[in-house]
């Protein structure tokens, strides 16, 4: 008769395995989870802006109910394409939803750090904030400025999943370190400063363009000031935010930054370079209505590459 024993190796490999049981999801999982919420972010700015362009905005008059003693579409209550659009949009805040909260489940059964769980909790509570801002939008009948402020924090939540994404893949017990020189730091948060304008010149546009969000709103809560004026105003951020990118760039090739950030800043430039292309073509088209869903996707992928360099400047490096 003979009795097996353990080897030392054995039994550490059980340990390993037993200690990555009770700290939960896998890293790998919690990524592919982030990255779905990122998606999920970025997409319902798209089908938004579906909703805008097809004037379907009051598809659902009412707030949280889509009519009045209803929470579904009501066969008369509007036109039926109108009533699919946008309570379609609506339905689309619970896969949001869900995304987060399976991402702040999985942060936290891991037990990852505190930096980690926060963005996720953020991602939960924006979401929460989309809706009722939302709602405000559709209560006052798709007035410029609640629209401009529902698609403003769009940007924020798409940027915050950005980031949690490169987080999560950062060792939690490692040290912190910073990657970039203090000049392409500076090009880069001069860079972000120019994002912002960027994006709240081009909700001022969008305020004061032809696209109402509804048909029977028309120029009624509009901007009333001249879309052209504000359409070289946003220009012009686009090209500080394209210039001081650049700047970034050449800085971050200069002091020989890591290949992936530098690959990074690449992508960014050229992504930007695509959501100009987009916006010119707007311009003298005179903004028609396929353009606009077009502009709002590139705005969530050069908000979440703007976020990725940004996450890059600092890392946990195992």
């Amino acid at each position: 008769m003979s009795t097996t024993t353990n080897s030392p190796s054995s039994a550490a490999a059980a340990e390993a395995a037993d200690a990555a049981t009770r700290r939960g999801p896998s890293v790998k999982l919690q990524r592919i989870l982030a990255l779905i919420l990122l998606l999920c972010q970025g997409g319902i700015t798209v089908t938004g802006s579906l909703v805008r362009v097809t004037g379907s905005g009051l598809g659902c008059n009412t707030w949280p109910l889509c009519h009045e003693g209803s929470l579904v579409p009501v066969a008369g209550a509007a036109p039926a394409i109108h009533q699919a659009i946008e309570f379609g949009n609506r339905l689309l805040t619970f896969v949001v939803s869900a995304a987060a909260i399976a991402v702040v489940v999985a942060v936290f059964r891991a037990r990852r750090r505190s930096e980690i769980k926060t963005l996720a909790v953020l991602s939960i509570a924006g979401v929460v904030l989309q809706a009722v801002i939302g709602g405000i939008s559709v209560l006052v009948n798709l007035h410029w400025w609640v629209v401009a402020v529902h698609f403003l924090p769009s940007m924020l939540l798409v940027a915050v999943a950005a980031v949690l994404y490169m987080r999560i893949a950062e060792p939690d017990d490692a040290t912190s370190t910073q990657r970039f020189s203090r000049g392409a730091r500076t090009a880069i948060v001069v860079a972000a400063v120019a994002l912002c304008l960027v994006l709240i010149t081009g909700t001022m546009v969008t305020g004061s363009g032809p696209h109402s969000g509804d048909d029977g709103v028309g120029m009624e809560g509009r901007l009333n000031l001249d879309t052209r004026i504000l359409a070289y105003v946003h220009a012009a951020c686009m090209y500080v935010y394209l210039i001081s990118t650049l700047v970034g760039v050449y800085l971050l090739r200069r002091s020989q930054a890591p290949k992936d950030a530098f690959k990074t800043s690449l992508v960014l430039v050229a992504m930007i370079v695509v959501q100009w292309a987009v916006g010119v073509t707007q311009f003298y088209l005179g903004v028609p209505r396929w353009t606009v869903p077009i502009h709002i996707a590139m705005s969530s992928i050069v908000v979440a590459f703007s976020a990725f360099l940004w996450a890059h400047g600092r890392r946990r490096l195992p």
